[in-house]
């Protein structure tokens, strides 16, 4: 069969959780479709870089178009040429597209956390998310708790969903030699010891109470917030902006960190902070177990489901909690020891193989004739 695949992420010049997922996915699916006698044709809004994930039972297909490209200009090439399946890995559904389609949901949080997004952005996901789900033939969700919020927020028929772990990055690894970590700290103004936040910059990931909890907690360390600005990001350096000043001179803000640096970033922190309110799988908890850092993260929505005993667990809401839970990681040896070797095992549940495997199969069941109603 033909599986038609919005591309249009994957190809994004920062990619973060979401871009990622459908770069790593397009790439383990491509050899495995291959196998199965399966052609995938992949639709971007651009010209794909000369290292996209090709081969021969991959057509690639560039629509450059400014504004509306899903649901015009993709929308189009659908009706013009349907594939046998569309399946969006990290977008939504052309409004107009009736045929067989499976889209991937990451996260409901904006229905936790409205508050963290804007009006315009609110009305969007949730439209979008809906649009996903009354289209689709299944949709994959990345956790068990994203597919009980489709459950509970969208009354998605629990058949309908099934849930798909992501995989992690396979050139992410640790980095042992302090001469190949400390060029890229020095770069970006970081030196040993230092405390890692690795995400985007927005609400959500409850940077002021991680502020807040890193000056209470009294520790040394820097505090490095890497990641690119998201929405609503001003009060997070306001914030900042209003310390002492030898504590915001602590505070590190690299901006958007590069793949290729990830891995020294990781591999030299001290530990990763991660007090993120909501998320649907969050990424930044297994790349660092990948690269053997300790992790401190929130014990709410996917990331026990995810982290289990792997991670430092803490209430995110309470400041007082995270701040003990920095200084137990700061000081102890032994706990951070014991979170590496629990790390390690953790991050075996997850690869882009077994993940895109399981997309497959997804793909297959849904393109067979649906039973009359």
């Amino acid at each position: 069969m033909i599986i038609g695949v919005d591309a249009s992420r994957a190809v994004a010049a920062q990619r973060t959780g979401t871009e990622g997922y459908a770069f790593f996915l397009i790439q383990a699916l491509i050899p495995l479709a291959a196998a199965r006698g399966h052609q995938l044709r992949l639709y971007f809004n651009q010209p794909p870089p000369d290292d996209f994930p090709d081969g021969r039972h991959v057509e690639q297909v560039v629509l450059p178009f400014p504004r509306l490209w899903t649901h015009w200009r993709l929308a189009r090439e659908l009706h013009g040429r349907p594939p046998d399946i569309f399946f969006t890995p990290a977008h939504v559904i052309p409004w107009s597209y009736r045929r067989p389609s499976v889209a991937t949901v990451h996260d409901l949080g904006y229905h936790h956390y409205p508050e963290a997004h804007t009006q315009s952005q609110l009305w969007y996901l949730k439209w979008s998310t809906r649009l996903n789900g009354r289209l689709s033939r299944h949709l994959i969700a990345d956790s068990r708790t994203t597919a009980a919020d489709l459950i509970r927020f969208y009354g998605t028929p629990p058949e309908k969903i099934t849930v798909v772990y992501p995989g992690t990055d396979p050139a992410l690894e640790p980095i042992a030699d302090p001469d190949a970590i400390t060029p890229v700290l020095r770069r970006y103004g970081v030196h040993p010891p230092y405390l890692l936040y690795l995400s985007t910059l927005q609400p959500r990931k409850n940077l002021i109470r991680l502020i807040r909890a890193y000056v209470a907690s009294g520790v040394p360390h820097q505090l490095v917030i890497a990641g690119k600005k998201g929405w609503l990001a001003d009060p997070i350096l306001d914030e900042i902006f209003h310390l002492e000043l030898d504590v915001a001179r602590r505070i590190i803000l690299p901006g958007f960190v590069p793949e290729g640096d990830k891995a020294a970033l990781l591999s030299g922190a001290t530990a990763l902070l991660y007090p993120s309110l909501y998320e649907g799988f969050g990424f930044p908890v297994v790349e660092a177990q990948q690269c053997g850092t300790p992790v401190l993260a929130a014990n709410t929505s996917s990331l026990p489901e995810i982290a289990g005993d792997s991670a430092l667990l803490i209430d995110p809401l309470d400041v007082a909690a995270l701040a003990d839970g920095i200084r137990r990681l700061t000081r102890d040896p032994l706990l951070r020891h014991e979170l590496v070797e629990k790390g390690h095992e953790n991050v075996r549940r997850f690869t882009w193989r077994e993940t895109a495997a399981r997309v497959l199969g997804v793909l297959e069941t849904a393109v067979a004739p649906q039973p009359s109603r």
